[in-house]
Parts: structure tokens; sequence; C-alpha cells
């Protein structure tokens, strides 16, 4: 068992560096912070590198290390490893994860296009997996699934699905020659969501905060969605429309 005081420590420094996405990248590695977020990685057996646990905290029962390596560390480098106001003192550096997703075994899926909230992001994997769908894939110009604050917004789901990158115009037309139907979403050429009966395979598209789905990605879909707006509102937020989408269809 070790034991880090310094802030000046090199792997606390390499640790730091985990907060940003050029560190994450260079190392491959991440880190989550808070009691719930560790302990939903070590139930579902994700890549643990390295426990951490600040000097005034007693570890879980439920927390007994496996095969990752846990260290004790001091409130100065707690603080200077944390990214909440106030830190429970416990993080874990955990490796990335690259998963495959058979599209021939798939049944809902939940396709991500340029949504730069990480918070946004975060809630609608939150959401997915509440919903029981098999997937979430993340395209280009998306948040990255590591920047803490998605994470925190999973609340550990992270966890419990594949979640993946790619390039959505690939994984679109892929999934059509699966059979699985493509939903857009726009307010252009698309019918009301609650007039539209969802195959028993399908994947739903949701786009930017402010410009919506990739035209060249609606050109592809078999069918484009909107969600009626009866009040004064000029929109919804895109977590909210994609939450009423993958639970009605």
């Amino acid at each position: 068992m070790k034991r880090i005081d310094s802030i000046q420590n090199n792997s606390v420094k390499a640790w730091k560096k985990l907060h940003t996405k050029k560190g994450r990248e260079k190392a491959k590695q991440y880190i989550v912070e808070g009691f719930h977020l560790v302990e939903e990685a070590i139930k579902n057996d994700a890549p643990i590198l390295h426990l951490l646990l600040s000097e005034e905290i007693d570890l879980p029962s439920n927390f007994s290390p496996g095969s990752f390596e846990l260290t004790y560390i001091s409130k100065e480098v707690s603080k200077e490893l944390s990214e909440t106001e106030t830190t429970q003192g416990i993080y874990a550096i955990i490796e990335f994860s690259y998963m495959r997703v058979d599209f021939a075994k798939v049944s809902k899926l939940l396709l991500i296009d340029e949504v730069q909230d990480p918070g946004n992001v975060g809630t609608m994997i939150r959401t997915a997996d509440a919903a029981g769908y098999d997937a979430v894939i993340l395209g280009t110009g998306t948040s990255d699934l590591y920047n803490s604050k998605t994470i925190r917004s999973t609340q550990g789901s992270l966890f419990h699905m594949p979640i993946l990158r790619g390039d959505l115009i690939e994984v679109v037309s892929e999934l059509k020659e699966q059979g699985i139907s493509v939903y857009g979403t726009s307010l252009q050429n698309a019918k009301p969501f609650n007039e539209v009966k969802a195959s028993n395979r399908f994947a739903i598209i949701v786009g930017n905060e402010g410009k919506g789905v990739n035209s060249n990605l609606l050109s592809l879909s078999d069918e484009n969605l909107y969600i009626p707006i009866y009040g004064r509102a000029e929109s919804l937020n895109v977590g909210i429309a994609a939450g009423i989408l993958m639970y009605s269809l």
C-alpha cells in the first residue's frame, strides 16, 4: 500500500493532466471522483489502475481492492485532484475501454451528433441506460465521454452499456444495412414523434444544441421527427428531447 503526500509527486502531476482531453488521450486513462462513481466502476469491472483515498477517509468494506493498487493521499493531494467544490476524497484512475457493438444483435440505439455540453451528453447516456437502450454512439464534435462533467452526469451509466465514438454517416449506413430504422430529429420535413409507430429495431439521432442534426445525416434517415411545442418556449433542451423520444419510441 502506497502513500503520497506531495502535489509535486510525479504520479500526482500525471493524474492531474487527466483533467484535460489532451492528457487523457496521451495516457489512455481517465479519472473518476466520488464514492458512487468509484463503486460503479468497481462493480462493473472497469479497468481500474489505481484507487486513491484521502487520508481522512475510511475505505468502505465493499471497496476491497482487486487487481488495482490502493494509494493513500494527503488532503492537499486530494484537493489538487478534485474538480468538485466539496470532494469526497476518493478517486479511481481507469484505462480507456475500447468497445465494439454487433449491430446485427441490437434493437435500440442513440446517436449523438455534435452535442457540445458535457452535462447534456452525460444526461442522455444515463437516460439511454434507464430506457434499456443497447448502446450510445458519440459522433465527431460531441463532448468527450471522459470529461469530468460528462462522467458525473452519467451517474455511473458509462459503466453499464457500450458507448462508442464514430463517424455517424458511416454508422447510419451500417445500421440501415442491418435493417435498423433510423429516425432523425428536425423541424423541417418531419413528422410529430407521436404520429410515428417505431420499428422493432431503430436508432434515434439527436443533434447540436444550436444547429441540430447535420443535414447529411438527416438525408440518410428513414424518417425525421419533431416534438410539438404547445406553449411559448422556442425549443426543448436536447437532453429533455432525447429522453422524450427514447421512452416514447
